[in-house]
């Protein structure tokens, strides 16, 4: 796991289109997803961030990708590793957590890169409350996967893989 604290750290500006394989697949995740594991586990079971990291990264090698993670509580350095994706992602996965609610600012740095995105909730978000039934983020996104457990980050990148 990456817990970027800078736009400069090493998880936003590895290279991921000059690799061999067919480019990194850039998995974002947002606010309180650094407690997966621990946080509600009735509601978001006890994977781990780790176990979804290396979920990720076990599948998307299966697809020939290789995968970058990235965990922020900060809305700014999100934005920022979006913005770095331009050059070192060919997609995005994306669980912005609360943000998804939230934030304009995503949903506009989501449409500026122009790279195929999925969005993934762990839970079903609508089942739960109302708020959360809203995404800013849905209407930028190629697909969106809600309710699918840790195994949503398996599809969004099986998804990606067709596509790209």
């Amino acid at each position: 796991m990456t817990d970027v604290s800078s736009p400069h750290s090493e998880s936003a500006t590895s290279a991921g289109r000059e690799t061999n394989g067919r480019g990194t697949i850039l998995v974002i995740n947002g606010p309180n997803l650094n407690l997966l594991g621990t946080r509600e586990p009735e509601k978001y079971g006890t994977s781990t961030l780790a176990d979804v990291e290396q979920l990720a990264a076990s599948t998307a090698q299966a697809h020939g990708f290789t995968v970058e993670c990235v965990q922020s509580n900060h809305e700014g350095v999100l934005l920022d590793v979006i913005h770095a994706a331009r050059t070192n992602a060919v997609g995005i996965v994306l669980n912005a957590g609360a943000f998804t609610h939230t934030s304009v600012a995503l949903r506009d740095a989501l449409a500026a890169v122009q790279l195929p995105a999925v969005e993934v909730h762990i839970t079903n978000v609508h089942q739960r409350e109302e708020f959360r039934h809203h995404s800013y983020l849905s209407p930028v996104c190629v697909a969106v996967i809600v309710g699918a457990g840790v195994f949503g980050y398996k599809l969004a990148i099986d998804y990606l893989a067709e596509a790209l």
